[in-house]
């Protein structure tokens, strides 16, 4: 889901020292139209990002056959060694020859980026749950902002406000600083911003910064997958310049922005939501919504129908509003019913093809839940922190704020939509589908209190791989077995790179799993700790290569597809079971942590699996897990929490606790 490599690069200082000069702004464009003014362009760096590696295919095989070695019996290694060896002297040499080829000959872009736009857009399965994550914002400092109508108003503003700072070129290049001191400050950027376009990721390298691919932020606007038979398309229109609000399944547009592209005012648009919250009309009998949470062939199909019925000049200001939010009618309960309430909610008030929703309960408890195709959470958390950051840190509105006196009745268009009897029906299936699928999924969170970060890196350990050796440990003492795990890695660091895997479960993890498990006290708590850091080194490795693109599994990817499209009959590798099996993640991951995130999560992504958010603060660990009824995820949180319990007995020198 969301990128390991970017989460430590909020909060971010003031972009300009006073008395910098920057770019000149276009005469009209008024106070508070920009959240920064940054000295180096936006994409400034974006030329010269240097370009995805294709890892040798010999690493590809060694790496790919250390992650299976947990996985398999002695005799299941030995068949898949057998597979590899065939496969890198045989076809996999012949297709990884030409994949560099086809590489050299497409400069501009990466090797994975079109197969992997077109894994996520071939695929069938209905969005919602499947793909779909969110990102839930913690409250607004101030209590009093966290009234629905001003916290809308203010998060709207301040979306606004980015969008039009990216498309000014002002935004901050998104930067990973392994030295700020060097680098995040006002001289270097003064300097850098001299260098072209064309040599700028250099003179970043000399002193330690990493600018990060920025080729996904535009598709964050105006932008909507469309359902197609067989393969979906997204879609772009910039030059619209209205939002879509949805409430109690019904949609509304109005302008935010003017014809000079300047943001109407921040009174206006509290008029007009104030007027949509006021709306007392019931909910519709066949809500529109429902049809975004069907199977992709089923929903192009009915998209069609809705477009022969006249509902063409309807739909086209869905798919081009800047962006979808979403005003629910009720409060949140607790953190389970957030996840829910943000993850699939009742499906008549999303959009789940959008680029994004933003939500805002009653309460003001607000959230971004994110079509998955077009970016990997890069764009998005950027995003997410900037509006976080801006909305609580310089609102648009107070609490004694008065809506602008104006007509909302004439600004704000109620769209409706002609149903024959056909799409009344399509509605009706995919209602009883969507309401079938969410009543199997649980979601339960936890934290543990006892310590986070600072107490495992004064141990000179991984954080993350703490974490992730607790949920192999959970694992077993639950399910008594090893299984196929997946944390996304960002591959940002290069030009339209995407995600890489870090594949958890290792040896190494197996052992001191095992070791903890079932049989604590064959073992001091000196050796215990050893086996702790040998794994937290390991995944560290892992980690590192993953973002360095040295990982295994998109590379077979990309070799994969490039066999399917060219007609060559699949190599063996790929029809072995334990392919089939470590690509069945039955434990999916993925961690983020920012001051503006309160929460995140996902939906499994196989029957019999668990769909892992979690976080490492600095002095507690947070996770999020859902499950259909295959598995038990209250338990498996229970078991997370002995894990760390244990672990944490350990590195204070104490025995384990049967």
């Amino acid at each position: 889901m969301v990128p390991r490599l970017l989460l430590r690069a909020w909060p971010r200082g003031p972009a300009l020292a006073p008395g910098v000069p920057f770019r000149p702004l276009s005469a009209e464009s008024g106070p508070g139209q920009y959240l920064q003014h940054s000295v180096v362009p936006t994409m400034h760096y974006q030329d010269s990002l240097p370009r995805l590696p294709i890892p040798k295919l010999e690493d590809t095989i060694r790496r790919y056959l250390s992650a299976q070695k947990p996985l398999l019996n002695d005799g299941q290694f030995r068949k898949t060694e057998q597979f590899c060896k065939s496969f890198e002297n045989g076809a996999g040499k012949e297709l990884h020859k030409q994949l560099v080829a086809q590489d050299k000959r497409n400069k501009h872009t990466s090797y994975i980026s079109g197969p992997w736009f077109d894994m996520y857009l071939t695929a069938r399965d209905p969005i919602v749950l499947n793909f779909n994550p969110f990102m839930a914002f913690n409250p607004d400092p101030k209590s009093e902002y966290n009234d629905q109508l001003i916290r809308a108003t203010n998060m709207v503003v301040s979306a606004i406000r980015f969008l039009k700072t990216l498309r000014a070129d002002l935004l901050e290049p998104e930067v990973f600083h392994l030295n700020p001191a060097r680098s995040d400050t006002n001289t270097f950027k003064r300097l850098i911003r001299f260098v072209p376009s064309s040599l700028s990721w250099y003179g970043a390298y000399l002193v330690s910064a990493y600018p990060l691919d920025m080729s996904q932020y535009f598709r964050l606007f105006n932008s909507t997958r469309l359902p197609k038979p067989r393969r979906d398309e997204l879609f772009t229109d910039d030059k619209a310049r209205h939002l879509l609000v949805l409430r109690k399944g019904h949609f509304y547009v109005f302008d935010i922005l003017d014809q000079d592209g300047n943001i109407v005012s921040p009174s206006e648009i509290q008029a007009h939501l104030k007027y949509i919250l006021t709306d007392s009309s019931p909910a519709p009998e066949f809500p529109l919504a429902y049809l975004t949470s069907e199977n992709r062939d089923i929903w192009a199909e009915l998209r069609q129908k809705l477009l022969d019925g006249g509902n063409e000049e309807a739909l086209r200001k869905v798919d081009s509003a800047v962006f979808c939010l979403c005003l629910d009618e009720f409060p949140i309960k607790d953190l389970v019913h957030l996840s829910h309430t943000m993850l699939h909610s009742d499906g008549t008030n999303r959009w789940f093809d959008k680029s994004f929703n933003l939500i805002v309960a009653k309460d003001g408890t607000a959230a971004i839940h994110f079509e998955h195709a077009w970016g990997d959470g890069v764009a998005v958390l950027r995003f997410f922190n900037e509006v976080f950051k801006d909305s609580t840190q310089t609102p648009a509105i107070s609490p004694h704020s008065q809506p602008a006196t104006i007509d909302s009745s004439v600004a704000v268009q109620k769209l409706s939509f002609k149903l024959n009897s056909a799409l009344k029906a399509g509605i009706t299936a995919a209602k009883e589908k969507f309401e079938a699928i969410v009543k199997t999924l649980t979601i339960d969170c936890m934290q543990f209190q006892r310590g986070g970060k600072e107490f495992l890196k004064k141990r000179k350990l991984s954080p993350d791989a703490v974490a992730q050796l607790a949920f192999q440990m959970a694992f077993l003492r639950q399910y008594g077995q090893t299984v196929a795990t997946y944390e996304s890695c960002s591959t940002a660091a290069f030009k339209h790179g995407r995600t890489e895997t870090i594949r958890p479960a290792s040896i190494f993890t197996k052992r001191c799993s095992e070791a903890f498990v079932r049989e604590p006290s064959k073992h001091s708590a000196g050796e215990l700790q050893q086996m702790v850091a040998e794994c937290s080194k390991y995944h560290g490795q892992l980690t590192k290569e993953a973002a360095m693109g040295q990982g295994f599994d998109r590379h077979l990817f990309a070799l994969r597809y490039l066999a399917a499209a060219k007609g060559i009959t699949l190599p063996e590798l790929y029809l072995d079971p334990a392919y089939g099996q470590i690509n069945h993640n039955i434990l999916s991951t993925s961690t983020l942590s920012s001051p503006a995130v309160s929460l995140g999560g996902f939906a499994p992504v196989v029957p019999d699996g668990f769909g892992i958010g979690y976080a490492v603060h600095d002095d507690w660990i947070g996770c999020n897990v859902s499950s259909y009824p295959g598995r038990n995820a209250q338990e498996f949180l229970h078991c997370f929490e002995k894990s760390l319990e244990d672990m944490f007995d350990v590195l204070e020198g104490k025995s384990i606790k049967t």
